[in-house]
């Protein structure tokens, strides 16, 4: 298959990326801006096969995103460009309106205008996946879980402009008969995610000897997924879903924020152990975020029994392999972190 994966130079498409061609031997064109969150240096993996192409492109683009159809003639396209950082989006909501919402409506009028044009029995085997996050339901109590049928209620500029992207997404399957599949999915973490995300960001600043900083209490609860398990899922939900269907995935592994801190702190308490004291003396608690939401927590048992899927990894064997790819492979990350260092620099400086 040739596959188009929109953002796939960021974190979860370039997992998605080297799932697709390393593992499966299919075809991934990364159609990837390159904006801060892509780094082309997550696909050195597989750079150099013939199954993997490289299109720089903006998807509110049209004309460019006509012209990559027009070139590779994809099976299908996995959409997951996105800017996707609740905290950029507080204070720079623009960016996210344009991205999230118009550039999805671009990606699936250039979709669906190709499609249109492919013989039926190509039509037949088309799909258009849409991926999302559990962040647009809102926030839940104590207990419950996010199901499929959960009501929309977006906190933040970022999560509404996803719910967004998910309405027309869905918009077009019902009015064009276009062949769409949504997935929702928690929070992911592994190799290759940007430092300024919690888990990269503890285990970078635990290193460096920083503060480990907590939002609020640290009592706010998240369902963690290892991203290769979600690459996993995708690949899953795009090929079996049934068209116009949403899929949740989740990796049933609740954490406080709290819990995440401290186990990423007791497993490089053994992996690195510091000359005197324990990682956990670096936590620090600091004033939480506008509209920060309590808990997520994702069922994801449609995913499990109508398509068979299932997460590989628990949160205890995925934090470990996590953390031992951050002290292996600097390489990646520590210009990630010099070029945040010089930026914040300049920043102060102004």
């Amino acid at each position: 298959m040739k596959i188009i994966v929109t953002g796939g130079a960021g974190f979860i498409g370039s997992a998605v990326c080297r799932y697709l061609v390393k593992d499966l031997g299919h075809t991934a064109i990364n159609l990837d801006k390159l904006t801060y969150a892509g780094n082309l240096a997550s696909l050195k993996e597989i750079e150099d096969s013939p199954n993997y192409h490289f299109e720089q492109a903006d998807i509110c683009d049209r004309a460019r995103l006509d012209e990559i159809f027009a070139k590779y003639q994809p099976d299908a396209v996995m959409h997951l460009a996105a800017e996707s950082h609740v905290d950029r989006s507080i204070t720079g909501a623009g960016e996210f309106i344009q991205t999230n919402i118009v550039g999805t409506f671009h990606m699936l009028e250039a979709a669906r205008g190709y499609y249109m044009g492919l013989r039926p029995e190509d039509q037949e085997k088309f799909r258009f996946l849409h991926v999302s996050t559990d962040e647009v339901y809102g926030s839940l109590g104590d207990e419950g879980l996010f199901m499929e049928t959960t009501p929309y209620d977006p906190s933040s500029p970022y999560s509404a402009s996803k719910a967004s992207a998910d309405h027309l997404a869905n918009a077009w399957c019902e009015t064009y008969k276009f062949p769409v599949v949504i997935s929702n999915c928690s929070n992911n973490y592994g190799p290759y995610h940007l430092p300024e995300k919690l888990i990269p960001l503890v285990i970078l600043n635990a290193l460096d000897g920083r503060d480990l900083p907590i939002y609020g209490d640290g009592s706010n609860v998240r369902d963690w997924l290892y991203v290769e398990d979600h690459a996993k899922a995708l690949f899953t939900i795009m090929m079996t879903g049934r068209l116009g269907e949403k899929y949740n995935v989740g990796g049933r592994n609740e954490r406080t924020n709290l819990q995440v801190v401290e186990r990423i702190c007791e497993t490089l308490d053994r992996l690195r152990p510091k000359n005197d004291g324990s990682y956990k003396d670096q936590i620090t608690f600091v004033t939480d975020r506008p509209g920060h939401d309590a808990r997520y927590a994702i069922d994801a048992t449609k995913l499990e029994d109508e398509l068979g899927w299932r997460a590989e990894e628990d949160f205890e064997s995925g934090i470990e392999k996590t953390i031992q790819w951050y002290l292996d492979n600097g390489w990646w990350w520590e210009p990630l972190r010099e070029h945040a260092e010089t930026r914040k620099g300049v920043l102060e400086k102004k």
